[in-house]
């Protein structure tokens, strides 16, 4: 699970998958800032993921990848 103030290689990924979606469109630098958090909340709020909003869990994870392209 990944939040607010992680940083690496899967936030990386994260940023990247949250950009194929046209959600981020900030630096790809690895840090789950607050842009991220605001990126990932409005795509688990479209998609009804509410129950782990603000957090990359495993269900915003699966559905994230199924709905992107490897980076």
């Amino acid at each position: 699970m990944l939040r607010r103030g992680d940083r690496g290689a899967e936030v990386t990924e994260l940023q990247l998958r949250l950009k194929q979606m046209w959600l981020y469109n900030d630096e790809i630098n690895g840090q789950f800032n607050r842009r991220v958090e605001e990126s990932l909340r409005n795509y688990q709020w479209s998609r009804g993921l509410q129950s782990e909003l603000s957090v990359y869990g495993p269900e915003t994870r699966a559905r994230l990848e199924a709905e992107t392209q490897e980076p």
